[in-house]
């Protein structure tokens, strides 16, 4: 099986683009944050993770999200390689995301001017606007 779930913070706004088919495809860069204790001290350690986005999805992650954004990635590794400007073969490992789920902002951030939408397609509701 091959199955990753990652939670942690957008490193840059997402870098949107369209196949040649018209795909919209966005690039994240998530980082993930731990603690370990290392010669009795903590330690903080951040990996950062490459993920692809498609789709719907992707077109909802360039209007919804941007730096330092909270998100919740479901999705699998995929390895690839590839030869650079300079004729140098290389290999990436990223994640292709399944699914993305939006969290909140730091602090001092300003807010989007509408929510996402739920991963079901139903729009999200105001407490407040229960009649009951």
């Amino acid at each position: 099986m091959n199955t990753v779930i990652i939670h942690g913070n957008l490193g840059a706004d997402p870098e949107v683009r369209a196949t040649g088919s018209g795909l919209t495809v966005a690039n994240l860069s998530i980082a993930t944050n731990e603690r370990k204790k290392e010669n009795g001290e903590w330690v903080d350690h951040t990996e950062w993770h490459r993920v692809a986005v498609f789709g719907k999805q992707a077109e909802s992650c360039a209007k919804f999200l941007s730096k330092g954004s909270k998100v919740l990635v479901q999705g699998k590794l995929r390895t690839r390689n590839f030869t650079d400007k300079n004729g140098q073969e290389r290999w990436s490992t990223e994640i292709l995301a399944d699914n993305v789920e939006f969290g909140g902002r730091p602090p001092g951030q300003d807010a989007r001017p509408s929510a996402p939408p739920t991963p079901n397609g139903v729009p999200a509701f105001n407490e407040d606007e229960i009649p009951f």
